[in-house]
């Protein structure tokens, strides 16, 4: 009975283990993130993000509905501005299976190699950066960070997008620190 118990949760951590995306975040430990309670985008700064604009307003609606979703609200007078910033990169990866039998070990001929494949694929990993500024105090506040491989497939881009951004900002307001 007791493994019955188990079985959802050992799914549950496969799923979770399965994730593409990898995040992390910073923060400055003397701010008091309860006090922030509005937020604007940094124009300045998201109109120098290098991506295609339909990108650049899917990475913002999914930030805007995030932030919605924790209780704050878009303002004139923010208290955090929100910047964002990507980068990519090319991954290429080469996989090797060779398969064959001979005698003995070590370096050198083996008459009887036979088989062997060489794979190589290519795929881009791309960076999304989400950085909170105190709008009055003009300094970075929270950072976060997500990395996965990009999909150029259109119907799932805004699915993947949303995961980005909704795996990175779940890391925001960070827990209070205990001393």
């Amino acid at each position: 009975m007791k493994t019955i118990k188990i079985i959802p949760l050992l799914f549950l951590f496969l799923l979770s283990a399965c994730s593409s995306i990898r995040v992390n975040s910073d923060y400055d430990s003397h701010v008091d993130f309860s006090q922030y309670k509005t937020y604007a985008f940094h124009k300045k700064g998201i109109d120098r993000v290098q991506i295609s604009e339909l990108d650049k307003k899917r990475i913002l609606h999914a930030i805007d509905n995030a932030l919605m979703q924790k209780g704050m609200s878009k303002s004139e007078n923010p208290d955090l501005l929100v910047n964002i910033f990507t980068k990519e990169r090319e991954q290429i990866d080469v996989n090797q299976f060779n398969m064959g039998w001979g005698y003995g070990w070590g370096w050198g001929w083996n008459p009887y190699f036979w088989g062997g494949n060489t794979y190589v694929s290519s795929s881009t990993q791309g960076t999304l950066f989400i950085d909170l500024i105190d709008a009055k105090k003009k300094e970075l506040v929270w950072e976060g960070q997500g990395i996965g491989i990009l999909t150029e497939n259109r119907k799932e881009k805004e699915k993947q997008i949303n995961e980005f951004v909704s795996k990175i900002l779940a890391q925001f307001p960070p827990a209070p620190e205990t001393k």
